[in-house]
């Protein structure tokens, strides 16, 4: 025989009855079959709200109606489809049980409680629904049924409220009924018999604890629990996205992840079948022909972790002190002194020194534990043997499960460092001596992020990213441009995931898990009415599109965003910037910046702030780090005035050179803040504070392209005409300099701890001779490059190659670590 609970879904409807009769009619073809139900969706919450009602000496008449509305048109539904289905018959026994509970109520409201027998007995009545209904439409399906009574069959040991059954007994119980291998065999599910034959629950999860108890008795070939799911996933799908379909664990799995909080069975439903060695299989009611999740004696050892939990609402206990070292007995009485309290401990760990003992109980038993406690060690606490009882509420125990793991080496390491980058705190940690499951205690509020980067970590192939970007003009366009050309390629090739969750900019701000529409994110912002991103929003966002590794692009000039870069990183996001705002601001910011970074294990990119696209600030870093030592700089670090001093040279004055490029759109709006030196000393500035210069941008020694009084205007109309009256001076000096057989260039240069840029006229022997036309070039004389200086040499302005530097620094930051 085989054995088929059905129940765990949203919705009642005569379709969800049509579905699991057509399930159990094709069962049946084949092989002997048992259905066990669950009540019909929400009807079990109204019965135990009902209950709630007479208790308070109310009617109840709301949860009445409710009740009727949802299931009095199954069954007229029903009636309408199958001729022969006595529609008439269902709804007369139907109203005969509300009768019943009418009754029940009744009392309740005169005695102003409701006694647990009673309270049984009402709250059980949907399966009974649920067998009514079914037996009929079986019936008249053509199919013979035969119905057993759970109170007669499964004998219970324990309270009305939640029994368990003995197996033994309800064996022989079984034995002794009538058999009909032609009829479809029908069991309520929650319920079951005491001793007195008296009508009691089996708690939670009871209907599948009812079928495990049913195939364990009748030594069934299977039990298969049918609900809205495929079956067992490596984590809640709800909650974190890419989760794995298991097709194949064992019992002890199941166990371990139904233990830790995953919706698998309850550890309870799984001990009947695995007693007795009974494979159950978990399917989909609205996808039957789905393979589902076997679990038996075997696993597959290919999936050595089946699964990724979190367990909520825990309270982590403490108990040290100098009175727990050497002292037999001490773990003993304190465990012994929880467990006559009927707490449950979820988890224990003790340290090595035997200073100290931690444990794990439900958040709800937190009161009662420490209450024993104190009263069991009360002499202890007194005389200082013991410290006063640490508590740490709000927590979570995430575990990783799985056979394989004591075949597989790194799973450990994999976990904590996936919980690492995820910048969650470790509060304890435990392993069973199987090696099948090792848990870490951390806060509840960091469950969600944690599962979703552990589960990154051992089943998604492909690598996550999840940008938002501030900022859409220029850049950041064209940044969005590049994205949408590549995520493809990257997906593919380089196994990167790509996603801008978020775009905003000074006054609005949208954002989709799954990547914004880059076609249309212009129309979207426009249309959208939220307000702009701040680091409290960016923090929520994380939690509410549950974010594996968020990236903060800053696409604009604005200084006050860039001084929020500690608070975003705080938040939980790496920040990627080609804006030289937060870098040149001052050192103690610079300071900040980097320890904020640590701190919080986030990274800080910029290697748009010098050269645009080209790999200079990596560079210089990956050389500090090698331990080279800066001797000497010069650089040309605007392709702006590259470009200008590139015409100068082929004979045109300043003025020309400089109107030409910006009616190309090569300077700033105004050209001035390119002739002024400014942009480059904040470069300069950045490249300085790289090497180690406690420096501010007050320091630099900036002589501009041209005098102050020649830069002069409202706007760049008037600066552009301002400009002519320097070019005799300007063209003197490319004069004087040619005869000598040099050009003029404008250079930043680093030396003896001085910061200085000014035009200077460089010879044919000087890296920066030929470097013009836009070109940008920086010379590093090194302790490992010397005489010959480190040269990197490339475009270095417009959106295109800056846009590239920021996508370059965004493919940098990866959330975890590859491994074979």
């Amino acid at each position: 025989m085989r054995v088929l609970k059905f129940g765990g879904t949203s919705v009642a409807n005569s379709d969800r009855f049509e579905d699991v009769a057509k399930i159990a009619l094709d069962t049946a073809s084949r092989t002997q079959t048992a259905l066990v139900l669950s009540a019909p969706a929400k009807i079990t919450n109204l019965l135990v709200a009902l209950v709630n009602q007479g208790a308070q000496g109310n009617s109840a008449d709301k949860e009445f109606e409710q009740i009727r509305a949802i299931v009095e048109p199954i069954i007229t539904d029903l009636g309408k489809r199958h001729a022969t289905f006595d529609t008439d018959k269902v709804l007369a026994e139907f109203n005969n049980t509300m009768t019943v509970i009418k009754q029940r109520l009744d009392g309740m409201v005169l005695l102003g409680v409701c006694p647990e027998q009673v309270m049984a007995f009402v709250e059980s009545r949907g399966e009974s629904f649920s067998i009514l209904i079914m037996s009929e439409l079986l019936k008249a399906l053509g199919k013979k049924v035969r119905i057993i009574n759970p109170v007669e069959v499964l004998v219970t040991e324990g309270g009305y409220m939640e029994s368990s059954v003995n197996i033994e007994l309800s064996k022989a119980k079984y034995a002794a009924l009538e058999d009909d291998k032609e009829a479809i065999t029908l069991m309520s599910g929650f319920c079951g018999g005491n001793s007195k034959g008296e009508l009691v629950l089996l708690g939670r999860n009871g209907s599948d604890y009812s079928a495990a108890c049913l195939a364990a008795i009748s030594q069934a070939e299977c039990c298969e629990i049918w609900s809205d799911v495929d079956g067992v996933y490596s984590c809640d799908p709800r909650a974190v996205e890419g989760a794995v379909l298991l097709k194949k664990m064992s019992y002890a799995e199941a166990m371990e992840l139904s233990y830790f909080g995953a919706k698998v069975l309850h550890p309870r439903t799984i001990a009947p079948i695995a007693q007795f060695k009974i494979p159950c299989l978990a399917k989909n009611t609205k996808n039957p022909q789905g393979p589902g999740t076997l679990i038996s004696e075997q696993t597959d050892l290919s999936v050595p972790i089946k699964g990724i939990t979190d367990l909520k609402n825990i309270a982590l206990i403490n108990i040290s002190g100098p009175g727990m070292k050497g002292m037999v007995g001490m773990a003993g009485r304190l465990f012994t002194a929880v467990s006559r309290a009927g707490v449950s401990i979820t988890l224990i760990t003790q340290s090595s020194s035997e200073y100290s003992i931690s444990f794990c109980i439900p958040q709800s038993e937190l009161a009662k534990a420490k209450r024993v406690i104190s009263s069991e060690f009360r002499l202890e606490f007194k005389e200082g043997l013991l410290n006063p009882i640490e508590v740490k509420e709000g927590c979570a125990i995430i575990s990783v499960v799985g056979d394989g793991m004591r075949m597989v080496r790194g799973i450990s390491g994999k976990f904590f460092r996936a919980l690492a980058e995820a910048n969650v705190n470790i509060r304890a940690i435990a392993q069973g001596s199987s090696e099948r499951s090792i848990s870490a205690v951390i806060s509840q509020k960091r469950a969600t992020e944690a599962v979703a980067f552990a589960h990154t970590a051992f089943f998604n192939s492909l690598q996550r990213i999840d940008i938002v970007l501030i900022g859409c003009g220029g850049v950041g366009g064209e940044l969005l441009n590049q994205i949408k050309r590549q995520r493809d390629h990257l997906r593919e090739k380089n196994g990167l995931d790509v996603r801008v969750v978020g775009i905003g900019n000074s006054r609005h701000f949208i954002c989709d898990a799954n990547c914004i529409d880059l076609d249309n994110y212009k129309s979207l912002l426009d249309a959208s009415d939220s307000e702009p991103l701040t680091p409290e929003s960016a923090e929520q966002l994380i939690k509410d599109l549950h974010l594996i590794n968020p990236i903060l692009v800053d696409c604009t000039s604005s200084e006050a965003l860039a001084l929020k870069y500690v608070d975003y990183m705080q938040a939980g996001y790496h920040i990627v910037t080609p804006s030289k705002k937060a870098n040149t601001n001052s050192y103690e910011y610079y300071r900040q910046l980097r320890e904020a970074s640590k701190k919080h294990h986030r990274k800080f990119l910029y290697e748009a702030n010098v050269g645009a696209g080209l790999p200079v600030i990596n560079t210089l870093q990956n050389q500090l780090a090698a331990g080279d030592s800066l001797i000497e700089f010069e650089g040309i670090l605007s392709g702006t005035l590259s470009y200008l001093f590139g015409l100068v040279e082929d004979g045109k004055t300043l003025s020309e050179a400089t109107y030409d490029a910006y009616s190309k759109g090569f300077t700033e709006p105004n050209p001035a803040d390119d002739l002024d030196g400014m942009d480059v000393a904040r470069k300069l500035l950045i490249l300085a504070r790289e090497c180690g210069l406690e420096l501010e941008l007050s320091d630099i020694d900036v002589q501009g392209a041209v005098p102050k009084q020649f830069l002069q205007g409202a706007n760049a109309k008037e600066v552009l005409e301002n400009i002519k009256n320097a070019d005799a001076d300007f063209t003197k000096m490319v004069n004087e300099a040619k005869s000598e057989g040099k050009v003029l260039r404008y250079v930043g240069s680093i030396k003896n701890g001085k910061c200085q840029c000014k035009v200077t006229p460089v010879s044919a022997d000087n890296a920066l001779y030929k470097v013009r036309d836009g070109e940008n070039a920086l010379a590093l004389t090194t302790a490992y490059y010397q005489p010959i200086p480190l040269v990197v040499r490339g475009y270095g302005a417009g959106t295109a190659v800056t846009a590239a530097g920021v996508l370059s620094d965004i493919l940098r930051i990866q959330n975890w670590a590859r491994e074979d």
